[in-house]
């Protein structure tokens, strides 16, 4: 019996007892739940204002979830699964998730309660502290990652740096990946090194054109303005982010064809000059994954059985750097946040306390870099690990921007950030706000870098090669300005030697003429 209730009084089977909950990025089609159909369970899948609400979301982001549970709700219910289906018109009247499954339970005299361990620590604690008398609560892992939940403390204790290559090696020998003869593919570990290319002019023109869909959610952009739910960034009726399976299949098959082969080498590229330049040669895969239509398993397995398949076109360098970032990066950040929170969301290591310019929220800043990341940002929900890290997170980092509000931003306006990727990525590799958890050092820079790996700096009202004058890039003397501001903190640590005997190599007068410059920029932080 195939039923499919879009109300918040469904007439169950008799035979009912047990309620599932679904979250809405627990939208994983080979959970061992749905292996058989039962007369006994019923599946909740549901818009929440708590969930629309909890931080301001770019709506993009919220549509595709959105989008993504319904489209989940109606394959199930195609298999043959009892399911409740409540949009934000029927949710409107419960105050949270624990108002409405208290409504489900007690009106249906259901005996049982069932869920997925959560990803976010705020959901998990919540459904943790439910408690119904005469029904049993059991809790299932999500059979999603590859680390098992159970495993994480093993790995990740509380307030130790994990060196992340080590954590990678380790998941490469477990799970046997690139490996042979226990010994990794090509004789090293990492190609890290060969994956640092800037795009020369001549190979825009080579850059494939994204993949997108036309998922139609007008339905719920009216939704989100009945209900008064606040969001960032530009709405698109015909949503281009994948939504079910099927979708999220098909770009993953799209990477492989036509973005792989030159994946690692440019992925840590940017550029404003190419009719693919949000995309470039990045999968998009993160938010499916991270909604788990698709598996991180499945992913690595893909790419890697293509690359065997056309070793003569891709190497394995390209390979290798796709693998890192699911199976290492991926898995490192959830070790870290699970391993470290709820202390790790109040972490503030260099005491940053600046509000987030305006700016943030509109694009509208001289700096080129800036405006060219966040424009993407609000226009399509999705900037790539490179523009998150050494753009906008770079400058937060120099200007001293409070941790809980760079939080925030992160987390409402990309359309793959949940609180257990997003925070460590913040707070630890872009803030340094956890003190060194996860990074060695903080990911400080300059112009010259970005200068190096985009050509945003050739289009910019700010001269790159400039520290003191009026049109100096604000990147240069703001970096030497949280290098000096934070030398007790930073001038022992090996990896900075360096940076610091460039300091002091420099005359009192230019270092004051800097610190001058970067407390201007500073002081006028709205007008950059």
């Amino acid at each position: 019996m195939t039923t499919l209730f879009k109300n918040a009084s469904p007439t169950l089977l008799p035979q009912t007892t047990t309620l599932r909950l679904i979250l809405g990025d627990q939208l994983n089609a080979s959970h061992s739940w749905f292996k058989q159909v039962s007369p006994n369970t019923v599946y909740l899948i549901a818009e929440l204002g708590q969930e629309a609400t909890y931080t301001t979301h770019h709506v993009q982001k919220v549509c595709a979830f959105f989008s993504a549970m319904a489209e989940f709700a109606n394959a199930l219910a195609n298999c043959g699964h009892q399911v409740i289906y409540l949009t934000l018109d029927e949710t409107q009247h419960y105050s949270d998730l624990p108002a409405l499954l208290e409504h489900i339970i007690t009106s249906k005299q259901l005996t049982a309660f069932e869920y997925q361990q959560p990803d976010e620590y705020r959901l998990a604690q919540q459904l943790a502290e439910l408690a119904w008398p005469n029904v049993t609560k059991n809790k299932y892992d999500s059979e999603h990652f590859l680390l098992p939940f159970d495993d994480i403390k093993a790995q990740f204790a509380a307030n130790k740096h994990v060196k992340m290559e080590f954590f990678y090696r380790r998941m490469r020998k477990r799970f046997n990946v690139l490996m042979k003869d226990d010994e990794p593919l090509g004789g090293q570990w990492n190609f890290d090194s060969q994956n640092r290319e800037h795009f020369k002019q001549q190979d825009l023109a080579d850059i494939p054109s994204p993949l997108l869909f036309a998922n139609d959610v007008s339905a719920i952009l009216a939704r989100l303005k009945r209900h008064n739910i606040n969001t960032i960034g530009k709405a698109q009726s015909q949503l281009l982010w994948p939504v079910n399976r099927r979708q999220s299949r098909q770009l993953l098959d799209y990477f492989c064809q036509h973005l792989l082969i030159r994946f690692g080498r440019f992925q840590d590229a940017m550029t404003e000059n190419s009719r693919a330049d949000w995309s470039l040669y990045h999968s998009r895969l993160s938010f499916a994954i991270n909604a788990k239509m698709i598996s991180p398993s499945e992913v690595i397995n893909k790419v890697i059985q293509y690359w065997q398949a056309n070793q003569q076109e891709i190497s394995l360098t390209q390979v290798e750097g796709f693998v890192r970032q699911i199976l290492g990066w991926r898995e490192y950040v959830r070790g870290i946040y699970w391993g470290n929170m709820p202390k790790y969301a109040t972490k503030n290591a260099l005491q940053a306390q600046r509000p987030l310019p305006n700016y943030f929220w509109t694009a509208n800043t001289k700096m080129n870099c800036m405006h060219q990341a966040i424009k993407q940002s609000l226009d399509y929900a999705y900037a790539h690990h490179i523009q998150r890290l050494m753009v906008t997170g770079c400058f937060s980092l120099l200007a001293g921007l409070h941790p809980d509000e760079v939080d925030q931003w992160y987390l409402g306006i990309y359309i793959d950030a949940i609180e257990w990727v997003e925070m460590p990525n913040t707070r630890g590799m872009t803030q340094f706000a956890d003190g060194g958890i996860v990074a060695t050092k903080p990911y400080a820079a300059s112009g010259n870098y970005l200068n190096k790996m985009s050509d945003y700096c050739k289009s910019c009202h700010y001269n790159v090669k400039l520290k003191t004058e009026d049109n100096a890039c604000p990147f240069n003397s703001l970096y030497w300005h949280f290098i000096q501001r934070h030398q007790q903190h930073f001038n022992r640590n090996p990896r900075m030697t360096m940076v610091y005997k460039n300091w002091q190599k420099m005359d009192e007068h230019t270092q004051q003429a800097i610190i001058n410059k970067a407390n201007n920029l500073l002081e006028n932080i709205e007008s950059l």
